[in-house]
């Protein structure tokens, strides 16, 4: 038989939560993604409280620990982790007024026609979709998106009956192409009288270069000084977009040597059949960062 969210609480806890928390779409309570905040939303560990990482699966904890975390006093709401999963988040900051949306979330709300939940503070929506957005920005003005390394407070209280996560790939993408543009990036490797011709010797130059100390850290696999690793994954492919001047196969293979490579580089995230490492490295090419470009001292 399946399981549905009453299999959750125990029936003397039904009266506090079938209101909103039963409106929680199955397909996100049964997964191990779950955090709770308080306050500051600062996510945090259920049972114990401690700070919780959007990128650490052991701090998160199952649907029906977090909600007891909620039930006893520990915290004031829940949280769902985005992360390696099927599912992307848009969240639509003060757009409800007096049980009205503002256009755009309106227009947002009925493009993607997928499940959609009011926000902690009455004032905002988080819709969640399944489907994987495509690389480039993640805000512009009161719109976030988010597929992975981030988390959204979840409340229940669902808005104007949307109650089922739906696939939305393609509305994503035309979504997300129309807050922040196509990408238009360039494969052509980058003309640059810095390159060598060993990858031996592009390592050290770049280690050995003004920032060479944030490359080494990052070659190493050490991502401390970011906020997730999909961040400092895209930060040591900008070096590497600017010491293999371009170069698509070399930045690929380089980073396949360093500390940050992990099975996820070669994962499909995108319907297009685009792995996570193409992403990576097209989104580096597209940013050129121009930070490298005096980075060498030899």
């Amino acid at each position: 038989m399946r399981k549905t969210l009453r299999d959750y609480f125990k029936p003397k806890a039904l009266s506090l939560v079938e209101e909103h928390w039963e409106n929680i779409p199955p397909e996100l309570a049964c997964l191990v993604r779950w955090v709770v905040w308080k306050d500051n939303k600062v996510p945090r560990i259920p049972g114990t409280y401690q700070p919780a990482s959007t990128t650490d699966p052991a701090t998160w904890r199952s649907f029906g620990q977090a909600l007891a975390s909620v039930r006893c006093g520990q915290a004031d709401g829940i949280g769902f982790v985005f992360t390696d999963t099927p599912f992307a988040g848009i969240d639509l900051d003060h757009c409800l007024r007096d049980s009205r949306l503002t256009c755009q979330a309106a227009r947002i709300v009925a493009q993607l026609s997928s499940y959609t939940e009011i926000s902690p503070s009455g004032t905002g929506l988080h819709v969640i979709v399944r489907g994987r957005l495509p690389p480039g920005a993640r805000r512009k003005g009161d719109v976030e998106m988010y597929d992975t390394d981030r988390y959204f407070t979840v409340t229940g209280h669902v808005w104007r009956n949307f109650r089922i996560i739906q696939r939305r790939q393609a509305e994503l993408a035309r979504l997300h192409a129309h807050l922040f543009g196509r990408p238009e990036p360039s494969h052509r490797p980058r003309a640059s009288p810095l390159t060598p011709d060993s990858d031996q010797e592009l390592l050290r130059r770049a280690a050995s270069a003004r920032n060479g100390d944030k490359f080494a850290r990052l070659w190493e696999g050490d991502f401390s000084d970011y906020d997730s690793q999909s961040e400092a994954d895209l930060a040591l492919c900008n070096f590497l977009a600017f010491w293999a001047s371009g170069d698509t196969a070399r930045m690929d293979r380089l980073f396949r040597q360093s500390g940050l490579f992990r099975p996820k580089w070669d994962e499909k995230h995108y319907a297009s059949g685009q792995t996570y490492g193409q992403g990576t490295i097209e989104r580096a090419l597209a940013e050129g960062n121009e930070d490298y470009q005096a980075a060498s001292n030899t």
